[in-house]
């Protein structure tokens, strides 16, 4: 119970960081190291997975990572990108807070009822997978849409 109490207080105080940093980052110029970097510092996470306790099947694997892709949609929904002067910035999206948040719930809700029948190793396997299937997918098509943007307005 302890472990559920303390993951849940860590995966909000996550959730806020994130609206904190896509705030301040639409205050600069977004670039291809800016939107590359996230998965690429969040894979280290991945090294959980030497130890036993958060290993997981194959189909488990499948279905987090799916469930991640199927929750970035909405955060790709809300990332934009505008021109100002000779720069592209990430566009601020009021709908960004309510959309993390409300992922957060549901994610916390399928935690619960996922815990509950698997180890708490597991559980934290399966939700890294889903945190970087989430990552990987959005950053991959606000990737997509500023090279898109940066050829039609700078060509």
């Amino acid at each position: 119970m302890f472990l559920l109490v303390a993951s849940t207080i860590i995966a909000a105080c996550m959730a806020s960081a994130m609206i904190v940093v896509r705030l301040r980052a639409s205050k600069k110029p977004a670039s291809v190291k800016k939107i590359i970097l996230p998965p690429v510092f969040m894979s280290t996470g991945a090294l959980m997975f030497v130890f036993p306790e958060f290993h997981v099947a194959w189909i488990q694997v499948l279905e987090a990572f799916l469930v991640g892709m199927f929750f970035s949609l909405f955060l790709i929904k809300a990332s934009r990108f505008e021109v100002r002067g000779s720069d592209i910035y990430l566009k601020p999206s009021k709908a960004f807070p309510v959309i993390l948040i409300s992922l957060l719930v549901v994610r916390l809700i399928i935690k619960l009822i996922i815990g509950s029948q698997i180890s708490v190793g597991e559980t934290s396997g399966m939700f890294f997978i889903l945190a970087f299937g989430m990552i990987i997918t959005w950053r991959l098509a606000m990737l997509y849409r500023y090279l898109q943007l940066r050829k039609v307005s700078f060509s």
